[in-house]
């Protein structure tokens, strides 16, 4: 299955989804608006079931196997957020997940994953290849795949955020979220560009881990060696072949921060927002607040993708040693 999803395709997702997936607030700051000198409206999926945008593309795709599928369970492999959207997912459909994670998973989205009723399997993220991983269990116990990005139902899920986000607020000027495998990002321009051609969409990936940015650059999926850093969530070897078919055709652009910018985005967003959001949620808001995008002027979408982060490391990252914030800017 190898489609091209479409605005239509997001609605029946959305559809799908009613009732399942929260309808997460959108937030503002007068204290974001003033430092960026534009309007910021943040989408805080952090507030989603299972903490993160996720659930919408792992459910919608669950929803719609076949009785025969559901039987025999579902397989996926994710660091995280995916993990446990697709371990819920199962729980709510009554049906068996089996899920590689990284042996260097947060110990937080390995206790949420197997409390969600899944079966873990670890792997090496640096030395082994978790799709032919994957693919092989699968194969070998009849399990289907739910694929962490690469997928139309995974996309069309994934555009719901987009969806409803530029609902609430539909003439924004730019989109920007996170740049992981492709999937958020793929999903949210459908919809945004859907709803408004005008709007222009942007992704953010970690600046060690930008296989993006270079193959939006090339015209074609670049892979890179596995990359190490701050948000596990993003650190992909590539995008997804469907989700890049979308990203060259409808992305404007794709912009970089460092581990430094996102920490710097973490704390202002936990000390003038008091929201909890971990390192891959912060990185559309960690370009916005370094300069990274023209905004000034402009109405701006964040998709806050997520927060499910370790409080002891949360709070490792937001008391260290980084740029401060103007404190006497009134929220």
């Amino acid at each position: 299955m190898n489609f091209i999803p479409t605005l239509e395709d997001v609605r029946q997702a959305a559809q799908r989804l009613k009732g399942v997936a929260h309808i997460t607030p959108v937030m503002t700051s007068v204290t974001a608006d003033v430092l960026t000198g534009a309007r910021l409206f943040f989408k805080c999926e952090q507030f989603q079931r299972m903490g993160a945008f996720k659930f919408r593309g792992a459910y919608n795709t669950i929803s719609r196997l076949s009785d025969e599928q559901k039987h025999n369970g579902v397989i996926t492999y994710s660091s995280g957020n995916h993990a446990q959207a697709t371990a819920l997912s199962a729980k709510l459909a009554g049906i068996p997940a089996t899920i590689l994670m990284p042996s260097d998973s947060a110990s937080s989205k390995v206790a949420a994953t197997r409390g969600y009723g899944a079966k873990v399997i670890f792997y090496d993220r640096h030395t082994e290849d978790r799709d032919v991983l994957g693919r092989t269990l699968a194969q070998q116990h009849g399990l289907t795949m739910i694929p962490p990005y690469d997928h139309p139902h995974i996309v069309a899920g994934q555009g719901t955020a987009a969806l409803e986000l530029m609902e609430s607020v539909p003439d924004l000027d730019y989109i920007i979220t996170t740049l992981g495998g492709g999937g958020l990002l793929s999903g949210t321009a459908v919809a945004a560009k859907g709803l408004n051609p005008g709007c222009q969409v942007i992704g953010v990936e970690p600046v060690y881990g930008d296989d993006g940015r270079q193959s939006l650059a090339a015209g074609r999926v670049i892979r890179i060696a596995p990359p190490r850093g701050l948000p596990e969530g993003a650190l992909a070897t590539h995008v997804g072949d469907l989700n890049f078919s979308v990203i060259k055709e409808l992305v404007s652009e794709i912009v970089t921060v460092s581990d430094e910018d996102i920490i710097d985005a973490m704390k202002f967003l936990a000390q003038r927002m008091k929201l909890v959001v971990e390192p891959t949620g912060a990185l559309p808001f960690a370009a916005v607040l370094k300069g990274k995008i023209p905004v000034v002027g402009k109405r701006i979408g964040i998709i806050v993708s997520g927060g499910n982060v370790d409080l002891s490391r949360f709070g490792e990252l937001v008391g260290s040693e980084t740029e401060e914030v103007n404190s006497e800017i009134a929220i």
